[in-house]
């Protein structure tokens, strides 16, 4: 069953990405710097980063899982807490650090940034009442 609700909770994260991303891509690939085709879509398009991102929430999701059960986290209060505390002083801070030191402008991160903090608290929720 634990494996089951980490497939579901990288599914939830990922189709939040997706509204996301699409109601934020013009502002993203400006920031972000992706070349985008007269259509106003990449111009380069490829499924592996939609692959690769979907492997990477399961694994995210997979040490989400560990470590709110090492800890006993199991209500929907501590699950949204732990989720969001994770994504808000783990992940958003190594990902403003990055853009920070690559000279990636501040709405990027902004974008980024609360795609993870939003993305690990779905997380923590469906991981707290599975």
């Amino acid at each position: 069953m634990q494996f089951l609700a980490v497939i579901i909770a990288a599914a939830a994260a990922y189709a939040f990405g997706a509204v996301w991303y699409m109601s934020l891509s013009r502002a993203w690939m400006t920031s972000a710097g992706i070349a985008m085709g007269p259509d106003g879509k990449p111009a380069q398009r490829s499924a592996a980063p939609f692959v690769i991102g979907a492997i990477l929430l399961v694994v995210v999701a997979g040490m989400m899982r560990h470590i709110f059960k090492m800890a006993g986290l199991d209500t929907l209060v501590e699950g949204v807490m732990g989720g969001f505390g994770l994504g808000a002083f783990v992940v958003l801070p190594w990902v403003a650090m990055n853009h920070v030191y690559a000279g990636r402008p501040r709405a990027l991160t902004l974008i980024d940034g609360g795609y993870a903090v939003i993305g690990c608290t779905i997380m923590g929720i469906v991981l707290s009442v599975m």
